[in-house]
């Protein structure tokens, strides 16, 4: 006779499906305290306020996500979906203008909305496999968008896709002042710098040399490394 295959004890099993069913509980939970407490305070934002707003200690934050870095990545993926959508969704306004200008106005929108949303698309964090993708599909998209604006001459020549960071960084030093006392005031700069960009009849004056995007890159790997005296939004 074969010997018999050795069964799961089921008394064993029950317990081990609930410390799996409680380890995704706490999950979800830091990961919906993390995308608030960054909203209201940047990615900066002790975690400890974030362990206990998800009611877990923070030995448990740690397990889940023995960096901060994870913890951003997992938070901040489907907001990065969100920037992504937004993109492409411009590229299917009929009018160029309208879908560059919208574009712009929107992702502002989202930094108002969102103290942490300007770190995660203006500093070079460690990402997910995922989160690296959904930035590519929002790189590949904001050229497309201003190629098309261009091509219809709507937009200045000179615009490249890297001025888009270079205008949330501003919005971003803009929300920081006036986010209490005047939260409306950023949507003043937004239509001031819309109204540069547009060519409009007359021929614009050129603009000083746009940066590369190694030098973005490196002005955004110089303000991780700042982050506490870097604006967040």
């Amino acid at each position: 006779m074969s010997p018999r295959l050795h069964e799961p004890d089921r008394a064993t099993a029950a317990p081990c499906r609930a410390l799996r069913a409680d380890a995704e509980r706490n999950r979800a939970r830091l990961v919906e305290a993390a995308r608030a407490v960054f909203a209201e305070s940047g990615l900066d934002a002790p975690l400890e306020d974030i362990a206990e707003r998800a009611n877990v200690g923070i030995a448990t934050l740690y397990r889940r996500f023995p960096t901060r870095e994870e913890l951003i990545a997992a938070t901040y993926e489907a907001q990065l979906a969100v920037f992504a959508q937004t993109v492409e969704d411009a590229l299917h306004v009929p009018d160029p203008w309208a879908g560059f200008s919208g574009c712009i106005e929107q992702l502002c929108a989202m930094q108002a909305e969102n103290r942490g949303f300007t770190t995660l698309v203006t500093i070079a964090l460690p990402d997910s496999t995922e989160a690296t993708a959904l930035r590519e599909r929002a790189k590949s998209g904001l050229a497309a968008l201003v190629q098309r604006a261009q091509e219809a001459g709507v937009l200045r020549e000179d615009f490249v896709a890297e001025d888009v960071a270079l205008i949330l960084m501003a919005n971003a030093g803009v929300l920081r002042a006036t986010r209490d006392g005047a939260p409306h005031a950023w949507r003043r700069l937004v239509a001031y710098l819309l109204e540069v960009f547009r060519v409009d009849g007359g021929e614009p004056e050129p603009l000083p040399a746009a940066p590369t995007s190694m030098q973005m890159h490196r002005a955004m790997m110089a303000c991780r490394t700042a982050q506490p005296h870097c604006p967040a939004g």
